[in-house]
């Protein structure tokens, strides 16, 4: 250990740290800024970053492989053992930083640095042996069956980080759906969780197989944790299942506008277990999907964008109708909103009222998420200053009032007969 190709392997690392750094801080930020560019997937775009940020060790690694390939041919394995260690673990380092930082949970994504770091280290410094031993030492035999420490580790650490691999490359391929342009909204969210689910369970799968549990002796305590599932989630389930069928039937999809009881909104997003429907004032309810199954509920764009809206106005009796059901059309016509393409808007007379000629505006519009009572006070507003403009009076209910005296009522003596004054 304190020969002189100690020192010298020594003086080669430290070289090549230094030397890293001085590149790395040159080269960094250009690449970062050029990686930030990258729109639409924002897990690929935190790998980038994560790797960008991290070229001093790759730069280290190139360094320390480059030295290794001269040392390889000009020594003895002894003498080179520092800087191939090295290699070995600054190379893991840097695939490992760099994965964890998917992991939006920074003290998560620190331990599992660490702690897979560690194993490889062992791994590399032929320490591992004895650790595993010791590990598998530690056991309690089941049965027929022989549980240790190890194997349990192994399980836990495989299924997380197979789990972990399943999710990050369903979310890769759940952002490349949702940019295709030939599948509808709903049959995107449909294959995006049909393809997650379907690596998920193949991660758990090969997870427990690659441990060595024998997967048909779980069958009869899986059949008793799917009963126990069974009654003691049923809603989950339900809701699971009713979003299932929601995607497939396509009644609703992301963007629709529906109404649901007292809930108006747009559908931002369609989960598992709720449909996410944020309102014109901001809020973001989050509905079961079995309320979508089993309530009535209004897609005011389900088969079209197009609504129509009806706007009930009076007129004084001394206007001309004619008159006022073409200003009512003119009006409607011009502001910005309404459907002129699609259907022009039509004006009916419906009743002689009180106090009121009674008129029915219909007109429609293509966008109902970006309001409703919003377009119904526009059109109000253009009707008012075109009638003022026009001098066609709006008039409101008169209500007469007539007090009269009380009468005088007196009773003639003897005769029982009434005056009235």
């Amino acid at each position: 250990m304190l020969s002189e190709w100690t020192f010298y392997q020594l003086g080669i690392i430290a070289a090549g740290y230094i030397f890293a750094s001085f590149i790395a801080s040159r080269t960094e930020p250009a690449m970062e800024t050029r990686a930030r560019r990258i729109k639409g997937n924002p897990d690929l775009l935190r790998v980038i970053i994560a790797f960008m940020r991290r070229l001093k060790w790759l730069f280290f690694i190139l360094w320390l492989w480059l030295a290794n390939v001269i040392l390889t041919r000009g020594t003895w394995p002894s003498q080179r053992w520092l800087v191939s260690t090295a290699l070995t673990l600054a190379a893991a380092w840097f695939v490992i930083s760099v994965l964890t930082k998917i992991i939006r949970n920074p003290s998560l994504s620190r331990m599992v640095a660490i702690v897979s770091w560690g194993y490889l280290a062992l791994y590399a410094t032929g320490l591992d042996g004895p650790v595993l031993s010791t590990l598998d030492g530690a056991a309690v035999n089941l049965g027929a069956t022989r549980l240790s420490l190890l194997i349990v580790l192994k399980a836990v650490v495989l299924t997380v980080a197979l789990i972990w691999v399943a999710t990050l490359i369903g979310n890769v391929l759940s952002h490349w759906v949702q940019r295709s342009g030939d599948l509808t909204p709903s049959f995107k969210v449909l294959i995006s969780k049909v393809i997650k689910i379907a690596l998920i369970m193949i991660a758990g799968t090969v997870a427990l197989s690659a441990t060595g549990i024998d997967l048909t002796a779980l069958t009869i305590f899986s059949g008793a944790v799917g009963v126990g599932i069974g009654f003691g989630l049923q809603k989950v389930v339900s809701n699971f299942i009713s979003g299932i069928i929601i995607l497939l039937d396509k009644s609703i999809k992301p963007g629709d506008t529906i109404t649901l009881g007292d809930t108006f909104g747009s559908i931002r997003d369609l989960r598992s277990r709720f449909v996410s429907v944020i309102t014109r004032d901001g809020k973001e309810y989050l509905i079961p999907n079995e309320d979508f199954i089993s309530q009535q509920v209004v897609n005011w764009s389900f088969s079209s964008d197009y609504v129509r809206i009806d706007v009930d106005f009076g007129t004084s009796y001394d206007s001309n109708p004619h008159d006022v059901v073409r200003i009512a059309i003119e009006t409607a016509s011009a502001v910005p909103r309404v459907a002129n393409d699609y259907q022009v808007p039509v004006c009916w007379m419906t009743a002689f009222g009180a106090s009121s000629l009674d008129f029915r505006l219909r007109f429609w519009i293509s966008d109902p998420a970006n309001g409703l009572t919003n377009i119904r006070g526009q059109v109000l507003m253009a009707l008012w200053d075109a009638f003022k403009h026009a001098g066609i009076a709006i008039p409101f209910p008169h209500r007469e009032i007539i007090m009269k005296t009380p009468v005088e009522i007196q009773r003639s003596p003897g005769v029982g007969a009434v005056k009235a004054d």
